[in-house]
């Protein structure tokens, strides 16, 4: 009887173990992707994601990494507390001409399946950008930016309020 037991708790500890515990259960990204827009060659460019604890407990972003060197992600090692955000800096080189989509994986201390958030754009000749710049569609892409920056700004001072930013 004590060896069913035995086998009984292995099996169950087993199971638990191969359940997949994704970063989507404790974290919330303020965006599942970021488009750059059209941006010049060899000009680099940043952006932020606002990551917020949904859990009860502090968390710790373990790692974040990009699928090449052209993108780099940057973030803090302080634990995040319930309720408070933290912000994942992503830089892109703009080396190569063309479009591209750029995964980043946020990885969280403790859990098996990382968040994984884009970015995306067009990176075009000085000439190509300078016609660009000239344009409605580039008025408009400025007001959007605009407009999510004033959106983030007002989301970290809530979620200062909540219990601090990092």
């Amino acid at each position: 009887m004590k060896k069913i037991l035995l086998l009984a708790a292995v099996f169950s500890v087993g199971f638990t173990a191969m359940a997949q515990q994704k970063a989507d259960e404790v974290i919330k990204v303020n965006a599942e992707k970021y488009d750059f827009g059209k941006i010049k060659q060899s000009v680099p460019v940043t952006t932020y994601f606002t990551i917020t604890n949904t859990s009860d407990k502090p968390i710790i972003i373990e790692n974040s990494w990009a699928s090449c060197g052209c993108t780099t992600p940057e973030f803090s090692k302080e634990p995040i507390a319930p309720g408070a955000t933290s912000k994942l800096k992503v830089g892109y080189n703009a080396a190569a001409m063309g479009q591209f989509t750029k995964p980043v994986n946020i990885k969280i201390a403790g859990y098996q399946q990382p968040k994984i958030v884009n970015i995306t754009g067009e990176v075009v000749d000085a000439a190509a950008y300078d016609a660009y710049t000239k344009t409605d569609d580039y008025k408009k892409a400025e007001v959007e930016k605009a407009k999510q920056a004033k959106a983030d700004a007002k989301a970290a001072k809530k979620a200062v309020k909540k219990g601090g930013t990092k």
